[in-house]
């Protein structure tokens, strides 16, 4: 581990599934390459063996974080009491999976269905989104999870596009353990630069998805932050088919996920150093 922060890196970087095969393969090469904590998307959870991945974490001195988005028909944004419902029940065993495997994080769009939404957010909706994870954040904290409020753009979720309308949502929710989540991609969109929306979230900023170039991590050591700084990277050659085409990635942006995560290790570790040094008094 750095100094400074914990340094993850993305399961989907090296393999596209959870199997039990996967899982070993991620495991074995994050801690391999020296990272700190390994994020699993929870979109392939049914196959994933939670007792034998918890050992494989503990075996290889790894932490882990589950980050998930919604189906549309399982959006808690919605209008539809049953699609509500159908998506409380769908957070519910994000969340149980999550504290399975011994991970401390449950992140992503929490609040609504991955995509272009129809329509602007309604009132309803909003309210629903709030009574839903205020339930599911007085859960998460009797089991040790912190529920992170990943910020996407607008062509994936009507509900949540800055740091400003996390916070907001953050508020009304209301729970101590709900923390905003950056991610540089969604930020490189929606936000006018990349270090006011960093001070304006300040110490309630507990998670960061960085795959861009510009970082910001200037503005990470000036607020003092000290938690997971976590690489993101999607390429064809290694997400199926149908995960490729939600996330609308229709290249092969990279082959070699291990010579990628060397190096982004690498450049984010050093980064997290200097920009500590730099906003050091």
């Amino acid at each position: 581990m750095t100094d400074t922060n914990p340094i993850g890196i993305h399961a989907l970087v090296w393999v596209g599934d959870t199997s039990p095969a996967s899982v070993q393969t991620a495991v074995r090469q994050s801690a391999a390459c020296g990272y700190d904590i390994l994020e699993f998307s929870l979109h392939d959870s049914l196959n994933l063996d939670r007792s034998a991945t918890r050992k494989l974490l503990e075996e290889n001195g790894l932490r882990a974080a589950c980050s998930r988005g919604l189906a549309r028909d399982a959006d808690i944004s919605s209008d539809h009491p049953t699609v509500v419902a159908r998506g409380q029940r769908l957070l519910q065993e994000s969340l149980d999976v999550t504290a399975d495997i011994g991970a401390t994080v449950l992140t992503g769009a929490l609040y609504s269905a991955f995509g272009k939404a129809p329509a602007p957010l309604t009132k309803t909706g909003r309210d629903k989104v709030v009574g839903v994870l205020k339930e599911l954040a007085a859960e998460a904290a009797a089991r040790g999870v912190t529920l992170g409020l990943e910020i996407c753009n607008r062509y994936e979720t009507n509900v949540v596009n800055t740091a400003r309308e996390a916070l907001a949502l953050a508020d009304d929710i209301g729970s101590d353990n709900v923390m905003i989540h950056l991610d540089t991609y969604h930020m490189n969109i929606e936000e006018d630069d990349l270090v006011t929306p960093v001070k304006d979230v300040g110490d309630r900023l507990g998670y960061v998805h960085i795959g861009e170039n510009h970082r910001g991590f200037g503005a990470l050591g000036a607020i003092g932050y000290r938690g997971p700084v976590t690489f993101e990277s999607f390429s064809s050659a290694v997400l199926a088919s149908g995960l490729s085409n939600d996330l609308a990635i229709w290249r092969n942006l990279w082959d070699d996920g291990e010579d990628l995560a060397r190096k982004a290790h690498t450049f984010i570790a050093a980064g997290l150093a200097n920009g500590h040094a730099i906003a050091a008094p």
